[in-house]
């Protein structure tokens, strides 16, 4: 192996990748494994968890699954400490599980607020404190929080998603300052407009598509594949001093008005 190759390698080291039975979480672990990492599915639907699992398997990949609430803060930490003592350490984190809801702001439902900070907050708390007291101990862990676009900028309909990915961000400056003397590098990954599940309704929408081409410098979609370059970067020994930054993978939306 080549001294560039070290860089990037994650061969010897075990990610935990939240909500990866599909779409983006499902393309992270597959790029992870690419790298010789064993990849942990984590989801709470077991039988998608399987069939992720299997078609890694199929391709090579050494897989665990790992199927918890990560909303649950006492079910993450017993999940991250079980596995730890029975199979051994996590060394890469990536807090990729979320949803979206949408509606007018004004008519927005005080308890899908409280969900969306739940699915898309509070589980970065949950299961990155879980992960982190272990990585403390080694003084060594790379954890990737999944932000978005909407960190940055806003659209009419999701006031609410966009003050939780915001809150991802900052989120991730806070373990950075926190946990960086530790040894852990802390980033996050913020994806534009990709094509996914969560995405299905918008890629549908024909004008939604042409307003988006026409938004983004790039002029198309983004492709779950795409993200995985960023995300190894971040998870490998190449990324040893980058630290509290959130990477926005988005085709030059940020960068444009």
């Amino acid at each position: 192996m080549t001294g560039l190759e070290r860089l990037f390698s994650l061969k010897g080291r075990t990610a935990l990748v939240t909500g990866s039975s599909q779409g983006i979480g499902l393309a992270l672990a597959e790029g992870l494994a690419g790298v010789g990492a064993r990849v942990v599915l984590n989801g709470r639907d077991e039988a998608k968890l399987e069939a992720a699992a299997a078609e890694l398997r199929a391709a090579g990949a050494a897989v665990e699954l790992l199927p918890f609430d990560v909303t649950d803060h006492a079910a993450a930490r017993a999940a991250v400490d079980g596995f730890e003592a029975d199979v051994g350490p996590i060394d890469i984190l990536v807090n990729n599980a979320g949803m979206q809801h949408r509606g007018p702001l004004e008519d927005f439902a005080p308890e899908d607020f409280e969900r969306l900070m739940r699915v898309n907050v509070s589980s970065v708390f949950n299961v990155g404190q879980a992960c982190a007291r272990h990585m403390i101990r080694r003084e060594r862990g790379k954890i990737v929080n999944i932000a978005s676009v909407q960190t940055a900028l806003a659209r009419p309909g999701i006031a609410p998603y966009t003050a939780t990915k915001g809150a991802v961000s900052n989120l991730t400056k806070g373990m950075a300052t926190d946990w960086a003397k530790h040894g852990l590098n802390v980033n996050a990954l913020a994806p534009g407009y990709f094509e996914t599940p969560l995405n299905a309704a918008l890629a549908a929408d024909p004008a939604f598509t042409e307003w988006l081409a026409k938004r983004t410098p790039q002029g198309r979609w983004g492709r779950v594949e795409e993200l995985v370059g960023a995300c190894v970067f971040l998870c490998s020994p190449g990324a040893s001093f980058v630290n509290g930054t959130t990477l926005f993978v988005d085709g030059g939306v940020t960068a444009s008005l």
